[in-house]
Formats: C-alpha cells, sequence, structure tokens
C-alpha cells in the first residue's frame, strides 16, 4: 500500500505542481507508515531522477502516446494503477489535468475527495481533515474525508520545493487500455505557452496589465519588466476581451487562479472577481495612476503613478541590480 501520486511531463520537464504534490505524498506517507509511489508517462532518465530526488520510492513509468491528452483514458489508467498499488490515499496537482481526471476517478473508485488543498491533512484514525481555500479566497474551510479511498488535488505553489536522496525503484508497466471506450475526441492539440516561459499556474513571479495599458501596442514595456525579473506576463479579463492579449494569460474568477510569490499588477483596477484568482499571492504590488483603484486595498506595496514612466525605470533598476550581483 502507498500513498499515489500522478506526475506530469509537460514541455520535456517534470511539472512543478507534480513535484509539489510528491512532496507532499512524501509528507503523507511518512504521517501514515507508507511510500510513495508516482505514476508518470513518457519520462526519460533525467526526469525520473527528477522524480526520485522529490520524495517517490517508486516509480511507475509508462509510455503510452493515448494517454498524452485523453483524460477518460488518464483516469482508468490511475484506477489500475490504484488497484495494482492498493493506494489508499491518491495526490493530483489541481491544475487542468487534475481537474479533469481526479473526479472521474473518485467516481470509479467511491472515494473521497478535495480540491484545491492548501495544507497538509489532519489525520484522526482513518478520517482526514483538509483545508481548502473558498468564497473566492475570503476563507478557509475544513472538509472531512471518511471514504476508504481518498483523493487530494493540491493547488499548485502552496508549498516550496525540496529535494532528497533518489533511493526509487522503477517499474515499467504496460496499461491495458483496450476495453475502455474514451468518448473524448482530440482533433488538435494548441500550446498556448510562450517557449521558455513557466505555465503560469506554476509561476513564482508573475507581471500582469489591465486597460491602463490603453493598448497592445505599449506591452512591450510589461514585457521588458517580465523578461527582467524571469517572470511570466498575464492580463486582466477585459484585456483578454478586446484580444490585446491571449486568452490563456487571462488571470481571475473566471480565467487561471495563481498562488505566485510575487504579483505585479499595472493598471488593474481591482475588482473583485480578478482579485478572486490572485489573491493567493504571496506579495502583490499595484502600480496604478489612480489614488482610489480597489486594488492598492489588497495591495502588500503600492505605487501610484504613471506606468509609462515607472515601468522603464523598474525594468532598468532590476537590470541595473543583476549586473551588480554578478
Amino acid at each position: 500500500m502507498s500513498v499515489l501520486v500522478y506526475t506530469e511531463i509537460n514541455k520535456g520537464r517534470v511539472k512543478k505542481a507534480s513535484l509539489e504534490c510528491i512532496n507532499y505524498g512524501a509528507k503523507i506517507a511518512e504521517l501514515t507508515g507508507t511510500s510513495v509511489t508516482a505514476f508518470v508517462n513518457h519520462a526519460n532518465q533525467d526526469q525520473l531522477e527528477e522524480i526520485g530526488l522529490a520524495g517517490a520510492s517508486k516509480i511507475i513509468s509508462v509510455k503510452n502516446d493515448a494517454l498524452k491528452s485523453d483524460s477518460m483514458l488518464l483516469s482508468a489508467a490511475m484506477e489500475q494503477v490504484a488497484k495494482l498499488e492498493k493506494s489508499k490515499i491518491i495526490i493530483f496537482a489541481f491544475d487542468v489535468n487534475g481537474k479533469a481526471i481526479a473526479p472521474r476517478l473518485s467516481a470509479k473508485l467511491k472515494a473521497g475527495l478535495v480540491s484545491g488543498a492548501v495544507d497538509y491533512p489532519v489525520i484522526n484514525g482513518d478520517s482526514f481533515e483538509v483545508n481548502k481555500i473558498v468564497f473566492s479566497g475570503k476563507a478557509t474551510a475544513t472538509y472531512q474525508i471518511n471514504s476508504d479511498i481518498k483523493i487530494i488535488a493540491l493547488l499548485p505553489n502552496s508549498f516550496p520545493l525540496t529535494s532528497g536522496q533518489n533511493n526509487s525503484t522503477i517499474v515499467d508497466l504496460d496499461i491495458d487500455l483496450a476495453n475502455v471506450n474514451s468518448k473524448i475526441i482530440i482533433k488538435e492539440i494548441k500550446s498556448d505557452n510562450v517557449v521558455g516561459m513557466i505555465p503560469l499556474p506554476e509561476a513564482e513571479l508573475v507581471v500582469s496589465a489591465g486597460r491602463g495599458l490603453k493598448g497592445p501596442e505599449n506591452w512591450g514595456i510589461v514585457e521588458d519588466l517580465a523578461s527582467s525579473l524571469g517572470a511570466t506576463t498575464a492580463c486582466s479579463r477585459p484585456v483578454a476581451d478586446l484580444h490585446w492579449r491571449p486568452h490563456h494569460e487571462h488571470v481571475g474568477q473566471t480565467g487561471v487562479a495563481i498562488r505566485p510569490n510575487l504579483y505585479i499588477a499595472i493598471g488593474i483596477s481591482g475588482a473583485i472577481q480578478h482579485l478572486a484568482g490572485v489573491n493567493g499571492s504571496k506579495t502583490i504590488v499595484v502600480i496604478n495612476n489612480d489614488k482610489e483603484a480597489p486594488f492598492f486595498k489588497s495591495a502588500d506595496y503600492g505605487v501610484i503613478g504613471d506606468a509609462f514612466s515607472i515601468l522603464p525605470k523598474l525594468t532598468s533598476a532590476i537590470k541595473k541590480f543583476k549586473q551588480n550581483q554578478n
């Protein structure tokens, strides 16, 4: 019996959210006196090494092209592995794939599921108490899981990554999907990430802008600032709706929910729908020329002024600081 962790490879690397889940699973395994088994598809030797360093005692490695994008097949594969390992605790990242696979697996295994967990469970015998954020980030609720099998989907960037020794055992497995009738038809896969840029759910540094930039032709100063920091770019919903920026950059209640270490909001008023998706950020910096902007009430640091003047100066200062560090 082991803690089973769904592990994902994306653009040639192990997803940060997956490594975080392995860390999380390792802590639960320590509390329950078990071990961690990671399930991964199409991982190379370096990626398997990274998974082992994150805390997996056993890695079930499969190579199946059908599992790359079909959540119904992935849930069937996870069901087979969970039964093979006799796993009573299963961990996912609360991201696009986790949101699609975990509920299906919960139904298949009759398992209790808490999505968006932000803390380690409190274990009382066979019962787990798990905290998650509710009411658009305004409160924390405690959910109790009493089922025999328990599934937890961890909100990305809730814990810092740790790495130890790699003592993992790698097991190659052929998944039998012959009797699985998937109703999903994949016609096309489009990548929504700029090469080299960390996906928003995993980003620790995010630079975001709103209609205060006045038009898409002015986004260069935002991208320059993001580049100087090594940050991922984002935007408000009105900007995405106006097609100034691609929709995958939209953060907020109806977009991507993020929890970076630093969130810089430029020319964004701070409507409650936007705050709902970013108020888990560790530090929020707001730059706006309207001193009455609601976002200032949620900011750790606020700068009142013209972004077109402030951003080039801030970018220059960051570059100079980094040069001096070298």
